[in-house]
């Protein structure tokens, strides 16, 4: 096992000698792999390149779930497999040659007798299958235990986020600032992926105020409404899980009076969408939540209307749940970048955007609302 503070190799003898410690430059093993389960064996290394590769070379910011699910896609790719037993399966082939033979050469009633014996322990043997693959899983508990470990003998990892606080005390804004507005306006379901984005810059980069359609950032909510009600060009951009209550999150930007009910906004739906997601070919990590399963059958007839086709409710309602977290920062960034700038095909008429006008819907309501068919 490489040791990742000077790289030198230490077998397992080695290792116990130096009580878990490199050989040379005595840095401390976080994991040893031989005490670990043994559906989950792992190394420094292994995890010293997850840390790496999911803040893109510590560049970006990450929540612990986004650790744990690539953590659980890497993972998956270890099997635990029990290797066939061709011994038994050759014994039973010879058992069945043997019994052949003494039937056909017939010699006393006792040798046909251990004949036909001979002949059922070996197919007996023979129809016995090797035990088949079976994928091990972890749990958030386990990712989080590991990180712990981590940390005992290792520097924190600098850009996992803690869990958002909340911050009900409003920030001073100067009013010079608050008079200007952004471009765009991007809504996300969980204040973990507002805080992530916000984290690593997206609002800045993209002139897009980020915000969780819980509130957060608490501090400066309020204050962001109002700069973005300024801008009579807003458009606003919905970015949820694909899950029952991720659906919802679209219809509250459009009805909600602390949104944008009776306004002429334009609210675009980037997903996550169960088309998107059935379209999707790449390793997307699809989970079966009950909870989704029961409240997708409950959906109102205003909210499941907008799935195009029979088979995204049909998604929903077998319990299939996909999180945004599943999606590494650079990744999910990436697609944001991509399906923001599909959306502005809307103005001209072109490109991979659907549109509904929910006014047909709402009498009530002026906004449009517009659903961009891929993710990624």
């Amino acid at each position: 096992m490489k040791c990742i503070q000077c790289g030198t190799n230490n077998n397992l003898k080695e290792r116990i000698a130096n009580r878990g410690r490199c050989k040379r430059c005595h840095h401390q093993f976080a994991f040893e792999p031989t005490k670990m389960n043994a559906n989950v064996r792992f190394t420094d290394q292994f995890f010293a390149n997850l840390l790496n590769d999911i803040s893109a070379n510590n560049t970006l910011y990450f929540t612990p779930k986004q650790l744990f699910y690539l953590s659980k896609k890497r993972l998956a790719t270890k099997k635990y497999i029990k290797v066939p037993d061709f011994g038994k399966r050759g014994c039973g082939c010879f058992l069945i040659f043997v019994g052949f033979l003494l039937l056909f050469a017939g010699i006393g009633l006792l040798f046909i007798i251990i004949g036909v014996v001979m002949l059922k322990l070996g197919g007996q043997q023979s129809r016995r299958q090797p035990k088949s693959p079976r994928a091990f899983s972890i749990s958030p508990s386990m990712t989080q235990a590991w990180l712990e470990r981590w940390n005992q003998v290792n520097p924190t990892p600098e850009k996992l986020l803690p869990q958002p606080r909340q911050q009900s005390t409003p920030a001073t804004i100067a009013s010079d600032i608050t008079a200007y507005s952004f471009d765009r306006l991007l809504v996300c379901d969980s204040a973990e992926i507002a805080q992530m984005l916000i984290a690593n810059n997206f609002h800045f980069d993209n002139n897009c105020a980020v915000l969780s359609i819980t509130g957060y950032p608490q501090s400066i909510f309020a204050t962001t409404m109002q700069m973005l009600r300024n801008n009579p060009d807003l458009r606003v951009y919905g970015l949820h899980n694909c899950s029952s209550d991720g659906m919802k999150l679209v219809h509250q930007l459009k009805t909600d009076p602390n949104w944008f009910a009776q306004s002429n906004v334009v609210i675009v739906d980037v997903g996550l969408l169960p088309r998107q997601i059935m379209a999707t070919k790449g390793n997307i990590l699809v989970r079966f939540s009950r909870a989704s399963e029961a409240a997708a059958k409950t959906l109102p007839i205003e909210i499941s209307q907008n799935l195009l086709f029979p088979s995204e409710l049909e998604w929903l309602e077998s319990g299939n749940l996909v999180e945004l977290e599943s999606f590494t920062p650079l990744r999910l960034m990436q697609i944001l970048n991509r399906s923001i700038a599909r959306s502005r095909a809307v103005d001209s008429g072109h490109g991979e955007v659907t549109s509904i006008a929910h006014g047909d819907i709402d009498s009530d309501n002026d906004n449009s609302f517009y659903v961009i068919d891929s993710f990624g």
